[in-house]
């Protein structure tokens, strides 16, 4: 077994067995569209996770925990007469040559562009054709259903449309506002963003002082959203942001439970002014990453 080398075909035949009515797994016989997504959205943030590690030695298991998730859809669209995983293939195969004609003159994979090289071929123009192409892909899914080709009320496409509401808040709220800043509605540079969550910030301490606790939590809504909108203009994924951010701060408070614990303080004893004490030494003892974030280091800030 152990010098076995499985491929695809061996993937597909295991998902189909586990399926199976007679000879199946019980568990697996149990599941359903609905029951895998969680564990689709698991096991992309754990092939995340690791990248993120930098744990190249454990991608090629969590890439395969990844992809036996698309294998396990296309197993429950063979069962039900709408599609297999051949036509997944097909279909991503067949969308791409179509969003790439810069590379794929002749939409087929044999063809080539002649006589220009991949650095000759402009980012922009690469950029705005991918939208383009999306955009079309778009507008012929609101006219049909299910390949059923059903007329939909055109009017009711969006530029927003086919953004998941599955995403998680910030990667949603980036898309949102980056598909809205491609047809023209966005600020004209950073200061407009920086302006927007002062007024949302604002906003925020104009619904506490009036005790409005339901307008105060809407109005985090709206600043969490601004904020957003400033990583987008810095070409920053707000979600990865965010993710460093944590990792910051739980290496650091970390350090806090180390240094109180050789000092022989329970944490819930320690008190806010030992606390602080050691969060600012593990701060002093991270190397610094520019000479700007020096400066701009506020020594009584204990959330970032």
């Amino acid at each position: 077994m152990s010098g076995t080398r499985f491929d695809l075909d061996d993937l597909l035949t295991l998902v189909a067995v586990l399926r199976d009515p007679g000879d199946g797994c019980p568990w697996d016989l149990k599941q359903d569209w609905d029951s895998i997504v969680p564990h689709t959205l698991e096991e992309a943030y754990e092939v995340a996770d690791a990248i993120e590690r930098r744990a190249y030695g454990e991608l090629p298991a969590e890439l395969g925990d990844l992809l036996f998730q698309v294998v396990y859809y296309a197993q429950f669209g063979a069962e039900e007469g709408r599609f297999d995983f051949h036509d997944v293939v097909h279909a991503l195969t067949a969308k791409m040559l179509r969003r790439h004609p810069h590379v794929f003159p002749d939409g087929t994979l044999a063809s080539r562009r002649e006589g220009v090289s991949a650095a000759e071929v402009e980012t922009q123009q690469v950029h705005s054709r991918w939208e383009s192409l999306k955009a079309e892909e778009r507008a012929e899914r609101a006219r049909s259903t299910d390949g059923r080709h059903s007329v939909r009320d055109s009017t009711a496409a969006s530029v927003l449309d086919d953004i998941p509401r599955t995403l998680p808040a910030l990667s949603r709220a980036a898309k949102l506002s980056r598909r809205a800043a491609r047809v023209g509605f966005d600020w004209p540079d950073a200061r407009g963003v920086l302006a927007k969550i002062r007024e949302e910030l604002d906003e925020v301490e104009q619904a506490l002082a009036e005790g409005d606790r339901d307008h105060a939590v809407e109005e985090v809504g709206d600043l969490l959203f601004a904020v957003t909108n400033l990583a987008r203009t810095l070409k920053a994924d707000p979600e990865q942001c965010l993710r460093a951010t944590n990792a910051k701060f739980e290496r650091r408070f970390r350090q806090v439970e180390t240094a109180l614990a050789a000092e022989g303080v329970a944490l819930p004893d320690a008190g806010l002014e030992a606390m602080e004490y050691h969060w600012q030494a593990a701060k002093r003892g991270e190397a610094p990453r520019t000479a700007r974030a020096q400066r701009n280091d506020n020594p009584g800030d204990r959330r970032s």
